[in-house]
């Protein structure tokens, strides 16, 4: 009576050719676009939010809510636990991580909330750091460790332009010149300008500060090739709802097994002294069908591949950003350094660095033009607009995005 966790590869994307033939293929990406139902009559470029399901993705999780839903507890008392059991290792094997260091949450912003929140290795008197680029709600998280934790908190602005040796030197100046520092929030991919920082070499170097870190990658997971094992953070935090393209409401939590301890047990925990990080979380009844979903969906992004996914995603970003760069007062806020980019980049006018400014030009584009992108704010540098292609979109797409801006 068990619930299949997937139909396969061969059913999940089976209409698409074996591989693509690069990031250029365009019947390929053609056909990997027809799987996708997208809103009539605007250009998509704000897929940053969360990340529309395949269609096969989308009917595979109709049929996951249809059985929950018809055997409920006979289901859930009976092989809910064997099927969740199957893909935690699933993923743990993709993250190459052990099982017993993931958790399942309902996004990134929880299980980051539930780390920051249960570091227990903050005395009065330490120190914590986050930066301009982080998360808006892990921000407010760290500041609430001055109250909660007595501990100070300090912040910096990652530089703007920036360079791979700016940012790593940026954080270096910045724990020695803060040697109280014992916890850092690090963020793989912003979610407000795109820019992917070099993980492995700041997490190096905080810890020889004897430094933490916790680490958001809920925008990097599905975007990126890439491993936990590869980064070094004893924390983080990840969503399946964006990039993989699982069902709302799904995430992930990451500590390494050696770590446990210094993440408190989660009030209501009957798992407490067990060494596995579901006794760090305790989320009560989650959308079973969703998480089910969550397996569907990596046999959707493993069809494409995780390596070409990277490489279109990025292909797409500097078909706009790098024709733009430096046309009339347009600033692209990110890079030309392939290892600091990805799909998701942010430009604004120059000089135009406010809330208002960058709302206005968002409106501007969709207005005139049915372009959907998005300001972004909480940059040291002003404000700006975000613009996030997905898998399914075209070239023509973008070109029109290229056409909007130099007319405007």
């Amino acid at each position: 009576m068990g619930l299949a966790l997937a139909a396969g590869p061969a059913a999940l994307g089976a209409e698409l050719p074996a591989a693509p033939a690069g990031p250029g293929d365009a019947a390929y990406w053609r056909a990997v676009a027809s799987q996708y139902d997208l809103p009539d009559g605007v250009t998509q470029l704000e897929n940053g939010n969360w990340g529309s399901m395949a269609r096969p993705v989308l009917q595979a999780y109709d049929r996951h809510l249809d059985k929950v839903n018809r055997l409920n507890s006979y289901y859930s008392r009976r092989d809910l636990g064997t099927d969740v059991g199957a893909l935690r290792r699933r993923i743990a094997g993709e993250l190459d991580v052990q099982p017993t260091e993931i958790a399942f949450t309902r996004g990134a912003t929880e299980a980051l909330l539930t780390l920051i929140n249960g570091y227990n290795r903050l005395r009065p008197g330490d120190a914590v750091l986050y930066a301009d680029l982080d998360y808006d709600s892990m921000q407010a998280g760290m500041e609430s460790l001055k109250r909660r934790r007595g501990v100070e908190v300090v912040t910096i602005a990652l530089p703007q332009p920036a360079t791979r040796q700016g940012l790593i030197d940026t954080y270096e100046a910045a724990l020695s010149a803060n040697p109280r520092v014992r916890l850092m929030l690090l963020t793989h991919v912003s979610h407000r300008t795109g820019l992917v920082l070099p993980v492995a070499e700041i997490t190096a170097l905080a810890r020889r500060h004897g430094v933490d870190v916790i680490l958001d990658a809920a925008h990097s997971w599905g975007q990126l090739d890439f491993r936990l094992s590869d980064l070094g953070a004893d924390f983080v935090g990840l969503t399946c709802q964006k990039w993989i393209g699982a069902p709302m409401g799904t995430g992930l939590l990451h500590i390494r097994g050696d770590r446990l301890a210094d993440i408190d047990a989660a009030p209501g925990s009957e798992d407490a002294a067990t060494a596995d990080a579901r006794s760090r979380i305790h989320t009560g009844t989650l959308n079973f069908a969703a998480f089910l979903g969550i397996g569907d969906a990596l046999d959707f992004h493993q069809r494409i591949g995780a390596a070409a996914k990277e490489a279109r995603l990025r292909a797409l970003r500097d078909r706009w950003a790098e024709a733009l760069r430096g046309y009339g007062d347009i600033e692209i806020l990110t890079p030309d350094d392939p290892r600091l980019t990805c799909g998701i980049t942010s430009f604004r006018r120059r000089g135009k660095t406010g809330t208002e400014d960058n709302k206005a030009l968002a409106r501007d584009l969709l207005e005139r033009y049915r372009i959907f992108t998005v300001e972004r704010t909480g940059m040291a540098s002003g404000a700006c607009v975000r613009v996030t292609p997905g898998v399914f979109t075209s070239e023509d797409d973008i070109d029109r995005l290229v056409a909007a801006l130099k007319e405007i």
